[in-house]
This record gives structure tokens, C-alpha cells and sequence, in this order.
């Protein structure tokens, strides 16, 4: 009698890349629905776009490289790299915005370094970063949330669509008249102006602890970190240590003196800290491969975002904080390599 037998290796895989990466979309859902409720539909237009781009861009380099597609099309990184650079920019922008970054991500972030595993940098940050510093008045766009009292003029998808591909709004709005500062911009410029902090956040941007919108989009993403965690898709040591690193020098400047420095809430609930904490340091292949070289590296992504923020040009820093400590985790896994049994 003869038996076929398959070859090794014969346990299927607890986790695998494209579990992960759809692990990682379901969690970032809920924050990305919250997203399109508060600052319209041109998030999901954003997300369209990347996703078709990142993909290509694949598809293109691997072909160059003469390497097979079907399983990295189908393993769902491009896709989640392009969710986390639709969450950084504006959602009023123009088509080539979210294309260019999409591109830069996969291309130069991603397949110059070998491809998916061997990236030193995190892609999706490369890619912000790149529009960030080469089309600056692109990325300050941010239209208000739909909220109470503010002066909101809600844009349907037929105008968000209309404004990224032609780059026109309708006859009687202006983009000046439609996009505000963000509460980070407006933290950061008010405390430079001599303003206090009680004085800035009584405008009606601010909510019960951060922007007001911000802070709904926040605590979804939370929770899909905190889904994250318990299915064991990411460890504890970076989301932790990232916070800490943050929210320390916040609390401790805060208590000093309350007018100048912005409260921890603030904070934590601003910008991208909860979406850098679960989403982004995160990244198995950029962040640091030790326990004890987690710890450090979060807290090193945690301490930069603050005194950027505080001291520093951007009002948020978190991707150029993920992405100084990236350039840092080799010498970070170097000195933090657990001894050898048997090794003195």
C-alpha cells in the first residue's frame, strides 16, 4: 500500500503574515469608520487610492526584480501600509497625494531594502514623511469634524471625489475658508504666542480632553489595540514603553507648570501617539527583536514624539520619532541580545 505524503512542514502555522496583516485591518476598522463620520469620505477615497497604488507598485517592482506576486499581492501588507498612511494625511486631498506616498512606501521604503522583512524603516512612515517634508501645504489641509458648534461645512463623497481628482470644491467654497489648524498646530502655536493652555483649548476644536472628533477616532483605535494584544499580534513592551516614554515628561511638565505644557490627555488622545503605540513602532521587521530592546526602543519613540512636540518644528513627531529609532535598532539589538546559555 502507498501513502502520499505531503511535504514538510506538516503542523499548520499558529500565525502567518497574511493572518497578521488582516488581524491589523480588522482592529484599525472601527477607528477608520469613525475617520469617514467625523472628517467625511475623503479618508476612504485616500485609502482607495493607496491601496491601488501600494499594489501596483508591487506588482511592478516584483516583476523588475523577476520575483513571484501571488503571495506577496495576497499577504495583505501593502494594504495595511496603505491604511496607516491614509490615517496620517488630510483627508481633503488631491489624488496624488495619498499615490505618491503609497508609492514612495513600497518602493523606496520597502523592495529597496529587499522586500518585506528585510525594510529597516517602517514603510508607511518613509511614505509620510516624504510627502510631509516635499509637499508641506498639501498636508496641513485638515477640515474640522463634524461637531456641535463648529462652523462645519460637511462635503459629500461627489465633492470629496471632485476634489481629488480635479482639485476643484464647489462655486462657493474656497479650501481657506474650509480647513482649520489642527489641535496639535494649535497648541503648539498658541503656547509660542504666549497663550496658556487653558486659554487655547477653550476654542471650539477641543472636547472633554483632546480635539474634539480626535478623541472619539483614538479610543476605537485603542481598543483595536488592545484586540491586538490579546490575540497576541503584537507584544506589550513596545505599546507601553511608547506611552510611558510620552506621557512622563508630559505629566512631570504639566504638574511644573500647567499654563505652558499641555496636559497628558492631551497627549495621549492627540495626534498619532495611540496609532504609533499599536500600529506603527510595532511593526515586527522595523522595531527591535529583544524584550529588553522593545522596552528602549518605545520608550526612545515615547521621549522624541514629546520634545518634538514641545521643542520641535512638526506639531506631532511621531513618524520621525519611529523612524530615528528604526535607524537605531541595530545597535539597540546589538547590546540588548539575550546571553548565550553556557556563554559568559
Amino acid at each position: 500500500m502507498q501513502f502520499d505524503v505531503a511535504p514538510g512542514p506538516h503542523t499548520a502555522p499558529i500565525a502567518s503574515v497574511p493572518l497578521t496583516m488582516r488581524r491589523v485591518l480588522y482592529a484599525l476598522a472601527p477607528a477608520a469608520f469613525a475617520h469617514v463620520w467625523f472628517f467625511g469620505s475623503g479618508f476612504a477615497i485616500n485609502f482607495v487610492v493607496a491601496t491601488a497604488t501600494a499594489l501596483a507598485a508591487e506588482a511592478a517592482v516584483l516583476r523588475l526584480r523577476r520575483r513571484p506576486t501571488r503571495v506577496p499581492l495576497n499577504d495583505c501588507s501593502a494594504i495595511v501600509t496603505a491604511a496607516l498612511l491614509s490615517f496620517a494625511i488630510p483627508p481633503l486631498a488631491p489624488w496624488w497625494i495619498p499615490a505618491f506616498g503609497a508609492a514612495s512606501a513600497i518602493v523606496v521604503a520597502k523592495h529597496l531594502y529587499g522586500g518585506l522583512g528585510r525594510n529597516l524603516f517602517n514603510p508607511a512612515m518613509v511614505g509620510y514623511v516624504v510627502l510631509l517634508i516635499s509637499f508641506p501645504a498639501e498636508l496641513t489641509q485638515w477640515i474640522p469634524p463634524r461637531m456641535g458648534d463648529l462652523d462645519y461645512q460637511h462635503l459629500g463623497f461627489l465633492a470629496h471625489l471632485s476634489y481629488s481628482l480635479t482639485g476643484a470644491l464647489p462655486a462657493d467654497i474656497t479650501i481657506d475658508a474650509l480647513t482649520r489648524a489642527t489641535p496639535l498646530d494649535l497648541v503648539k502655536e498658541g503656547l509660542r504666542s504666549a497663550q496658556t493652555y487653558s486659554e487655547i483649548r477653550a476654542g471650539s476644536l477641543f472636547g472633554g480632553i483632546a480635539g474634539r472628533g480626535w478623541e472619539w477616532i483614538n479610543s476605537f483605535i485603542a481598543l483595536g489595540g488592545l484586540y491586538l494584544l490579546y490575540t497576541g499580534t503584537i507584544r506589550w513592551q513596545i505599546p507601553i514603553m511608547l506611552l510611558v516614554g510620552l506621557l512622563f515628561p508630559a505629566t512631570l511638565l504639566w504638574l511644573v507648570d500647567a499654563d505652558r505644557f499641555a496636559t497628558p490627555g492631551f497627549h495621549l488622545f492627540s495626534g498619532a501617539t495611540l496609532l504609533g503605540a499599536f500600529f506603527i513602532a510595532t511593526d515586527p521587521v522595523s522595531a527591535a527583536e529583544s524584550d529588553r530592546g522593545r522596552l528602549i526602543f518605545g520608550a526612545g519613540i515615547g521621549f522624541l514624539t514629546y520634545c518634538i512636540r514641545t521643542w520641535g518644528g512638526y506639531p506631532d513627531g511621531m513618524a520621525f520619532s519611529v523612524l530615528l529609532m528604526n535607524s537605531a535598532v541595530p545597535l539597540i539589538d546589538r547590546y540588548t541580545r539575550p546571553r548565550i546559555y553556557g556563554r559568559n
